[in-house]
């Protein structure tokens, strides 16, 4: 019976399913594991896996394979270790394909969002040479330090962009709650107010009245903007509107430097013939000055002519960089010397970002002062002239 009830006592037991009921609610829960399941799969085809992850991951598989385990079973090891529900449907796929007899690198090819063309390629050397579990542990190193750089960077540009933010927060405030109470008062003196003072309680009453039209030109700013950075031209433009920028343009190149030398010295040392490392380093670049210096360079070396001298004719690379590469050159040590300076840059822009943290964060203050301290002073201004805006002087 779906429930029993004790006339005598005045209680009723627990109620209890029926077999079809429960069948009923077995039913259910598996409709929906089975929808989660095909959602899951669906996301794992564009899941695009954070350069942390994979650094672990490249990292794990390269100790697992040193250890002498088979690939097959190193992916069903990650697999089963995995948080991530789209990663481990990622590893199961790789794991699958790799199972029926496709090589690790066309398994991983499939998944262009989840591995980038640096790993897809290293695992390409890795099994021309042999050597898979050698060159995965270069690559590791490579995606870490590149990690630990960009946690630096962003560690660095969270506080001022917190204050900021909440700078922001603060005036639309003073401008949207307080100024207007100042503003009634004022309103009862009958005589003219100081123009900072006029000025802010105009800017209130704007705001009040058309904070709509201000979402929206900013929603349009951002929204045109996206579209045409999206372009070439667009691209090209903010490229070096970065690269050239005060402050932060200076720690942006020096980024750009050390990761165009270090994915070269990492892909040469690996065994990737030149024109793919150099195809390779311009897709992983992100910037239009360095895309541009690797297709030149593609062309002058199928030529016979060398890196060098490229770069030379090149305003983008630094004097001292173009110097330590025909050095390298002339010694057969191209990619020890691009290593030594990606290590160099490295140290370049830790330095950079110890110096901006601790600039940031007076010119933040002054910032804070200037912005607040104004307003307040603004509305205030005709209270200490009290005697005078009250006399309509």
């Amino acid at each position: 019976m779906a429930l029993i009830s004790s006339a005598s006592s005045g209680q009723s037991q627990p109620t209890r399913l029926d077999p079809g009921g429960q069948k009923k609610v077995a039913n259910v829960k598996a409709a929906q594991a089975l929808a989660k399941q095909k959602s899951l799969e669906k996301k794992a085809k564009t899941y695009k896996l954070p350069m942390g992850e994979l650094a672990l991951f490249t990292q794990q598989i390269a100790s697992l394979l040193a250890a002498g385990l088979p690939l097959v079973q190193c992916l069903e090891a990650l697999q089963d270790q995995t948080e991530d529900p789209c990663f481990r449907i990622v590893i199961r796929d790789v794991r699958g394909d790799i199972s029926q007899g496709n090589s690790f690198s066309a398994a991983v090819k499939k998944f262009p969002h989840s591995f980038n063309t640096l790993f897809v390629s290293m695992v390409e050397a890795g099994e021309a040479s042999g050597g898979l579990a050698e060159i995965l542990m270069k690559v590791a190193g490579y995606f870490e330090s590149t990690v630990k750089l960009t946690k630096k960077v962003k560690s660095a540009m969270t506080y001022p962009i917190a204050v900021i933010g909440l700078a922001l927060a603060l005036v639309n405030v003073l401008l949207i709650f307080v100024i207007p109470v100042f503003a009634a008062m004022f309103k009862d003196f009958g005589a003219k107010l100081p123009a900072p003072t006029q000025f802010l309680i105009d800017l209130s009453n704007f705001m009040k009245a058309y904070w709509w039209l201000i979402g929206l030109v900013c929603y349009g700013i951002y929204w045109g903007g996206s579209k045409f950075v999206a372009t070439p031209n667009g691209r090209r433009t903010k490229d070096s509107f970065l690269v050239k920028a005060p402050i932060f343009g200076n720690l942006i190149h020096k980024i750009a430097l050390s990761r165009f030398c270090r994915t070269y010295a990492t892909l040469i040392r690996s065994g990737v013939p030149i024109l793919r490392t150099l195809e390779i380093v311009s897709s992983a670049s992100g910037k239009c000055q360095i895309e541009d210096a690797c297709e030149e360079i593609a062309k002058h070396v199928s030529q016979g002519g060398q890196v060098s001298e490229v770069l030379a004719t090149n305003e983008f690379f630094p004097p001292m960089m173009k110097h330590m590469v025909k050095a390298g050159e002339s010694t057969g040590n191209v990619d020890g010397m691009m290593n030594k300076i990606a290590d160099f840059y490295d140290v370049e822009c830790e330095a950079t970002v110890s110096a901006l943290t601790s600039l940031i964060e007076p010119m933040l203050i002054v910032f804070l002062g200037v912005v607040v301290g104004g307003i307040v002073m603004a509305m205030f201004l005709p209270i200490f002239q009290l005697g005078a805006v009250a006399g309509g002087l």
